[in-house]
């Protein structure tokens, strides 16, 4: 399976902050926003990923990331010239998809529990059909909304409904067949202007094979859309990482763990960073912890 983070979009509604940088440049605590779904990705195995962004911004992650063989993955880019809606992501990635599932996370949401990692390499086994996830949320209304039945059978899909019928909020990841592309390419714009996800979705729907797994309370699911989120997020993993002691979304840390680079590596990794303490942080993920034998 391959993977897409979608990192475009304007960003209007954090102004002046997105004035002249991409949303998911902007810090989450420690790290910048586009870490987070990266790691998830990275945490179902995937390590052929597609960064889309705008032309202004798209240089900027190139400068972040490179190529990502310094995380034993797998990095390119492609250019959305505009805002044309999740599904867009989908033709532009034609021939990076070929005829391989793919995965596509939005970049500006955040995950974090103890079993997401399992839950999301279980889901990245798919071969056919649609997966996506259910998340508890007070206000549905403005998210993509999942109604089941007591068997987890999909009931309907509604877009930013007025009157929501289920309270399951559908997170910005998703896990596809390669037939996502031509479906895709068929859907029309809605008023907006946009491909919408929901119409890809329904397709899947109408042919039997949309699947949803709703994430259970132990999971927490955060989006940055707001100058209020962005804050909430950010206290939300430094109560976690002091908490614990263990860093939210490390992407090295991850690629460490499931192999990808060496012990070595992860210290040249670190090495830049000694005056602070993440770089502090990769130091002792390397001398405390085993794995990272790196790909042969």
């Amino acid at each position: 399976m391959k993977g897409i983070v979608l990192a475009g979009g304007s960003g209007t509604r954090l102004y002046p902050l997105t004035k002249a940088i991409s949303k998911q440049i902007l810090p989450i605590y420690d790290k910048p926003m586009i870490y987070y779904p990266l790691s998830v990705l990275l945490l179902a195995g995937i390590t052929e990923i597609l960064i889309i962004s705008t032309p202004r911004d798209i240089d900027v992650f190139k400068e972040l990331l490179g190529d990502g063989s310094q995380l034993g993955i797998q990095l390119e880019y492609a250019v959305q010239d505009e805002p044309r809606g999740i599904a867009d992501a989908f033709v532009i990635a034609e021939d990076f998809i070929g005829w391989s599932s793919v995965a596509l996370i939005l970049g500006d949401n955040i995950f974090y529990g103890s079993n997401f990692g399992e839950i999301v390499r279980k889901a990245a086994l798919l071969t056919e059909g649609c997966t996506i996830f259910g998340c508890y949320v007070k206000d549905p209304k403005a998210y993509g909304v999942v109604e089941v039945d007591d068997e987890l059978n999909i009931l309907s899909i509604e877009e930013k409904p007025e009157y929501p019928r289920s309270s399951y909020a559908i997170p910005g990841l998703y896990f596809f067949d390669h037939h996502v592309v031509e479906i895709s390419k068929k859907v029309r714009p809605s008023a907006r202007g946009e491909v919408e996800i929901t119409s890809v979705l329904k397709d899947y729907l109408w042919n039997g094979t949309l699947r949803v797994e709703l994430l259970g309370r132990g999971l927490a699911w955060l989006d940055t859309g707001t100058h209020e989120s962005l804050l909430e997020a950010s206290n939300f993993v430094e109560a976690i990482q002091k908490r614990q002691g263990m860093y939210v979304s490390c992407i090295e840390e991850i690629a460490y763990r499931k192999n990808y680079i060496s012990k070595d590596q992860l210290l040249d990794l670190a090495m830049p960073l000694m005056k602070t303490d993440y770089g502090k942080y990769l130091v002792d993920i390397a001398e405390t912890t085993k794995g990272g034998k790196g790909r042969r």
